[in-house]
């Protein structure tokens, strides 16, 4: 920040950093533009049809992650020999339950992400239209 002299007081530049900074911040305070706010809202659809998709398999894989965690514990350890075969039979059953469920992840994300896309594929358009003319 400069301070000039000059003959009505002082006069004050700031530098290009400062000036987009204080631009930033006076957007917070102006009302947006229609544009504005539809490009917000293809962010946000776009951003939610990624997110739903993580979301469900990343719930999955964890699920089969840990079943395959329960099926090895039973397979690898004293209680599976201490309680028998059928612990240990068991325990190869839920692995690979757990391996078959961490194995359908991606393909869930897939899906999902397909069928988000497909659901919010109007308005998408419509807005992206919009906003392209």
């Amino acid at each position: 920040m400069d301070l000039k002299n000059g003959q009505n007081g002082f006069s004050y530049t700031y530098s290009a950093k400062e000036q987009q900074e204080i631009k930033k911040i006076r957007q917070k305070y102006e009302g947006k533009t229609d544009e504005e706010n539809k490009m917000e809202r293809v962010r946000r659809l776009d951003a939610r049809v990624t997110q739903r998709a993580q979301c469900a398999s990343l719930i999955l894989g964890i699920v089969g992650a840990l079943v395959l965690g329960l099926g090895m514990s039973l397979i690898m350890t004293t209680l599976g020999d201490a309680l028998g075969v059928f612990e240990i039979v068991l325990g190869v059953f839920l692995g690979l339950a757990g391996g078959a469920l961490v194995a359908l992840a991606y393909p869930t994300y897939s899906y999902v992400i397909r069928r988000e896309r497909e659901k919010i594929a109007p308005e998408m358009l419509r807005l992206t239209d919009e906003l392209m003319k």
